[in-house]
């Protein structure tokens, strides 16, 4: 299992609205192809962009972008991110 769990934060939540991404905390070692295989799959939506970071707690943070206008939000709705 790549990812770990949904990031969910004031600037998630705007990301989540402006751009339709999402940002994840995702396995050390996983690469930006296998973060995408796995949110496509596990959320049943087409994924435009996947950029990652690690912070500075030593975490590796991606940022999802979607194809579909308004997917993002759909799904932080449908994991009780957004109401």
């Amino acid at each position: 299992m790549v990812i770990k769990h949904l990031v969910a934060s004031e600037k998630a939540a705007t990301m989540i609205e402006a751009e339709n991404k999402l940002q994840f905390i995702v396995d050390i070692n996983a690469n930006k192809t296998q973060i995408k295989e796995e949110v496509e799959q596990r959320f049943g939506a087409r994924v435009r962009n996947v950029r990652t970071m690690v912070t500075p707690k030593g975490e590796k943070k991606a940022i999802v972008q979607f194809e579909e206008e308004g997917k993002a939000r759909e799904i932080a709705t449908t994991l009780g991110i957004l109401s």
